[in-house]
C-alpha cells in the first residue's frame, strides 16, 4: 500500500512571508488533484516540506482532515504526527486516526535528544495508544537526534509500526536493518539523491521533496527501480539530479515552494521563520526544473 513515489506535500498559502499566513485550501484541492493526474502514488500531510513545525495543532488536523476528503481514497493518504512531546504525537496521532488518515509518520523528537532506550519507549507509547499503521522517520540533519537500525529492528516486531523513513543518505542501513526485519516491514527512503540506490538496495519507496516539483518522474523512476530496471531508473533519475540538489539550497521548504509556486500552482506564502527564497538561489533552481522538463 505505501511503495513507490510518495511526496511530501507542501502545505498552500496565501501569498506573504508572516508569522500567521493564511492556508489556502482552494490551492490545496488543486495540488492534490496534480498530484492524483501526476501518478504520485501517495500523499504526506504536514510532514517538514508541510511546514508543520509553524502549523497550529488545530491548523495541523484540519489540514489532515481537509487532505483525506479531497484525495477521498483514490490514494494513500500518511499524516505527519510526529512531535518532540510523546503526548502531543499521540494527540496528534488521535487526530489523524479520527479524520481517516491512512497512516502516520513520525519524525524522532527532535532538540531534547533522547537516548535510543527513550526513542524506543517514545514509539511504543504511540503505537499503543493509537490503532493506527504507524512509520518512523529518522532525520539527523533536522532533529538533532539519530535512531540508529538496532532500535528500528527492536521497534519493527510491534504491530502497528510498519516502517521507517531513513533520511541518513547511508545506504548501509537498508540492508542492516532489511536483514532483521519482516518482509512487509518498509524501508522508505528520505533522501532524493539517493532513492534509486536506496531502492535498488531493497527498499520500497520513497517520501519524497523532489517529488513535489516532478511527481510523474519520480513515479516512473521509483517503478523502475522497484522492477530492477537499473539502467531505465538512472536515465530518469540523470534528469532529476538537480533538482535533488537545488531543492536544499536554502532550508526545506523554502526553495521548493518557490518552485511550485512557478508551476502555477500555489501562491507565493510561507511562514515565518521560514522566509522566500531569495533571488540568489533562483537560477540554478530554475536549471534545474528545465532540466527535469517540468517547465
Amino acid at each position: 500500500m505505501f511503495t513507490g513515489s510518495m511526496v511530501a506535500v507542501v502545505t498552500p498559502m496565501q501569498a506573504g512571508v508572516r508569522p500567521d499566513t493564511e492556508l489556502d485550501y482552494q490551492a490545496l484541492e488543486k495540488l492534490l488533484e496534480f498530484h492524483i493526474e501526476q501518478g504520485t502514488d501517495a500523499i504526506v500531510s504536514v510532514g517538514t516540506t508541510g511546514e508543520s513545525a509553524t502549523l497550529t495543532e488545530k491548523e495541523h488536523c484540519a489540514v489532515i482532515k481537509e487532505m483525506v476528503e479531497i484525495v477521498n481514497g483514490r490514494i494513500p493518504v500518511i499524516a505527519g504526527t510526529g512531535a518532540n512531546s510523546t503526548i502531543e504525537a499521540i494527540a496528534l496521532t488521535k487526530c489523524a486516526k479520527k479524520v481517516g488518515a491512512d497512516a502516520c509518520l513520525l519524525v524522532t523528537p527532535y532538540y531534547n535528544k533522547p537516548t535510543q532506550e527513550g526513542l524506543y519507549q517514545h514509539y511504543k507509547a504511540i503505537a499503543e495508544a493509537v490503532d493506527i499503521p504507524q512509520i518512523l522517520y529518522n532525520v539527523p540533519g533536522r532533529t538533532a537526534c539519530d535512531m540508529l537500525p538496532e532500535t528500528v529492528i527492536r521497534l519493527a516486531p510491534i504491530e502497528n509500526i510498519i516502517g521507517v523513513k531513513e533520511a541518513t543518505a547511508d545506504l548501509t542501513r537498508v540492508k542492516q536493518i532489511k536483514g532483521n526485519v519482516s518482509d512487509d516491514f518498509l524501508l522508505l527512503s528520505g533522501d532524493d539523491e539517493t532513492t534509486k540506490d536506496f531502492i535498488l538496495e531493497g527498499g520500497h519507496g520513497t517520501i519524497s521533496v523532489t517529488a513535489n516539483v516532478a511527481p510523474k518522474a519520480m513515479h516512473e523512476m521509483c517503478a523502475l527501480a522497484l522492477k530492477g530496471d537499473v539502467q531505465a531508473a538512472t536515465e530518469i533519475d540523470k534528469t532529476l539530479l538537480g533538482l535533488h540538489k537545488e531543492l536544499f539550497v536554502e532550508s526545506n521548504p523554502i526553495p521548493v515552494k518557490w518552485a511550485v509556486h512557478k508551476l502555477g500552482l500555489i501562491q507565493a506564502g510561507i511562514r515565518l521563520p521560514m522566509t522566500w527564497m531569495s533571488e540568489s538561489a533562483e537560477t540554478e533552481l530554475l536549471n534545474a526544473m528545465k532540466q527535469a522538463g517540468v517547465i
